[in-house]
Order: C-alpha cells, then sequence, then structure tokens
C-alpha cells in the first residue's frame, strides 16, 4: 500500500498566495510522476500540475506563471506554490504519485484525500 497526504490548503484574499504539499509513504520502490489535480461540485477533476521523476513539469493553461510544481525526491514529497490566487481557483485539490511497488514492482496510483483551497475576500 502507498499513503499519500496532503496539507496546506485553506483560505485566501485574491491575489494571495499558498503552498500545498503532499508525502507518500509505504511499500514505495520508485516514484515516477507526481501531480496536482483540482475538482470543483458538478465538474470533473482537472489537471493542474504534473511533475516527473526527472524534473520535467507540465501546467494547466489557467496556472501557468502563477503556479509552481516542485517535488523533493529523498522525501518523496511534492509541492504546489500558489501565487497570485483568483476566486476560480477554488477547489479541492488532490495529489497523485505513481510509480513502482517495492519487491514486486508493480505499477502503482494513488490518490490523496485532497485539501480545500479556497480563494475569497
Amino acid at each position: 500500500q502507498v499513503q499519500v497526504v496532503e496539507s496546506g490548503g485553506g483560505l485566501v484574499q485574491p491575489g494571495g498566495s499558498l503552498r500545498l504539499s503532499c508525502a507518500a509513504s509505504g511499500s514505495i520502490g520508485s516514484i515516477n510522476n507526481m501531480g496536482w489535480y483540482r475538482q470543483t461540485p458538478g465538474k470533473q477533476r482537472e489537471l493542474v500540475a504534473t511533475v516527473t521523476k526527472r524534473g520535467s513539469t507540465d501546467y494547466t493553461d489557467s496556472v501557468k506563471g502563477r503556479f509552481t510544481i516542485s517535488r523533493d525526491n529523498a522525501k518523496n514529497t511534492v509541492y504546489l506554490q500558489m501565487n497570485s490566487l483568483k476566486p476560480e481557483d477554488t477547489a479541492v485539490y488532490y495529489c497523485n504519485v505513481d510509480g513502482n511497488y517495492i519487491i514486486t514492482w508493480a505499477w502503482f496510483s494513488s490518490w490523496g484525500q485532497g485539501t480545500q483551497v479556497t480563494v475569497s475576500s
């Protein structure tokens, strides 16, 4: 089993900043991709940003220039620095981690429980 735990959400005013963290633990042999997704009521979960094992990043257009994804491979942790937040960034943010289990080397994809980000004055 691989556990994924997010933290860092909260209430922030428009134009403010938040930093989300996501730590993976458990039977991890290797982590490949780490990413952040978000979901609002009645809508599908959408990709926000991803980072590969080698550090290549990808962002959805609406957050480019405002959000930065990074990872610490030694800590199995991924971060999302969110600046210049807008009300439309309000959502539950989920972390996803994929890779291979230790010993069996079978592939896994694990989600966190989500953390609420609310941008409002």
